[in-house]
């Protein structure tokens, strides 16, 4: 360990890649260990932005799963140089922001070479502050406090009481204690594990879900349509016939309502396309307001001819939906939908079958904005979303990232998308696979009702109202 000390290049790559390989995967069995690394080079600006870059190019590898992208009109000879492109991307981002974070830990560094505890507070409610923004930002991320699950469900519990940022904090206070048990050869590592072990247990005790006063019965239907072949002539013809079918399937099943993956009905489709809805759909679809498409969440009703908006995608991918005010000749081939606008930024839906909070693809992320919908009487989460052709790793983490929604909102969150994760979440974290991924199919599931507010969405709508 003498000679690890010696070289902060390998401590900062060592660090980077096992930060990378905790979300969905291996938890805080790796995150403690790359958090104590990072701190042992808090100081040194280069190398915590190395620490950064790796740990999101590891974490955010699935991002090359793009290539090919020859169906969006990219030339074959580019199409891999322009996945690598964006997954550099977000490298270098990570760095920048661990650069940033570094130079305020050298400024609060003191001349005996160490930190105060409240200076490493600090700086640990700061990246916990910084989790929380990029949180809402345009980009898909997947922080420190987002990383405890799967694996670590007692340890999440905390986050019914203090979010994923609190999560992210404390990560980085036992990331400290870690790297002090170190340097000093394990002294005080007794107060290190009890501070452990009395956050597990507070977690468990505290995953306890509100009582629930009601339950609906929904089906999901996963299409596993390949993004590709979406949008082929072929494809476009069938849609209806599959869709019926769907339809048909889940009237058999005795559900209250269908729910269908992000961006299964095209603008302008109408239920009347299918001779008319048999039951409830809400699906993914495509709408025209005064002339922008949007992405949004759609509620079908038998006997009704229109369709009802109950949410817009409000957090766009940039190229993929999002594209700047540019000549056409130079976005061709970024967009497969040819550019979205964004909707309201509220998540909440006051519509049947039960007020909701409903986030469409990586809106997942956003936890605050879930927390406030829930505070403002949300009853059930729904994420719908379309993860192909990533590979499946990205799947399980948009699955860890529905469980510590429904951890910090204390409400059952429904996952439904084109290949997977179709998926029941329950409050307290436990996840009921309905699907398996990739396979065409319609499943049934029961889910909770709920109204009591957990302290976290107390938390968030108090600020909410204090901000205003």
């Amino acid at each position: 360990m003498g000679d690890l000390r010696s070289q902060p290049l390998l401590r900062s790559v060592l660090g980077g890649v096992l930060a990378g390989l905790a979300p969905g995967v291996a938890g805080p069995l790796s995150m403690f260990p790359a958090l104590a690394l990072l701190w042992s080079l808090a100081d040194r600006p280069r190398n915590a932005a190395l620490w950064g870059m790796f740990a999101v190019l590891i974490s955010h590898r699935w991002i090359l799963g793009l290539h090919p992208l020859t169906w969006m009109g990219v030339p074959a000879w580019l199409s891999l140089p322009v996945a690598v492109a964006l997954w550099l991307c977000c490298g270098v981002a990570a760095a920048l922001l661990l650069l940033l974070w570094s130079l305020l830990a050298r400024m609060c560094r003191f001349r005996d070479g160490g930190w105060r505890f409240s200076v490493v507070l600090l700086l640990s409610l700061v990246w916990g502050g910084a989790e929380l923004l990029l949180e809402g930002s345009p980009l898909f991320w997947i922080g420190v406090g987002g990383s405890v699950l799967p694996l670590d469900r007692p340890l999440a519990g905390l986050a019914r009481w203090l979010g994923s940022g609190g999560l992210a904090t404390l990560q980085l206070i036992w990331g400290w204690g870690l790297w002090q048990l170190w340097r000093r050869r394990g002294k005080r590592s007794t107060a290190w594990l009890l501070s452990l072990l009395l956050a597990h247990g507070l977690g468990a005790l505290s995953l306890v879900p509100p009582p629930a006063f009601a339950s609906l019965r929904l089906g999901a239907w996963q299409p596993a349509v390949p993004t590709r072949e979406k949008f082929s002539p072929d494809r476009q013809r069938r849609f209806n016939a599959a869709l019926s079918s769907a339809l048909q399937q889940a009237q058999a099943l005795q559900v209250q309502a269908l729910v269908a993956p992000e961006g299964t009905l095209p603008s302008r489709w109408q239920p009347d396309d299918v001779d008319g809805l048999p039951l409830p759909l809400i699906s993914g679809g495509f709408r025209w307001v005064r002339g922008q498409l949007r992405s949004s969440v759609l509620l079908g009703l038998p006997g009704l001819a229109g369709l009802e908006p109950l949410v817009d995608k409000h957090r766009l991918v940039p190229l993929g939906e999002w594209l700047p005010p540019l000549p056409a000749g130079l976005t061709r081939g970024l967009s497969a939908v040819g550019g979205l606008q964004p909707g309201n930024a509220s998540r909440y839906a006051e519509a049947w079958p039960s007020p909701s909070a409903i986030a469409i693809c990586y809106e997942i992320s956003h936890g605050w904005a879930l927390a406030q919908a829930s505070a403002q009487g949300a009853e059930w989460l729904l994420t719908i979303a379309n993860l192909d052709p990533y590979p499946q790793l990205l799947q399980r983490q948009f699955l860890a990232l529905a469980q510590l929604r429904a951890i910090e909102t204390g409400r059952d969150v429904l996952s439904v998308a084109n290949t997977g994760p179709t998926a029941l979440v329950s409050a307290d974290g436990s996840v009921q696979q309905l699907l398996e991924a990739g396979s065409e199919a319609v499943a049934v599931t029961d889910l909770q009702l709920r109204s009591q507010l957990t302290g976290y969405a107390r938390l968030v709508s108090g600020w909410s109202w204090s901000s205003r």
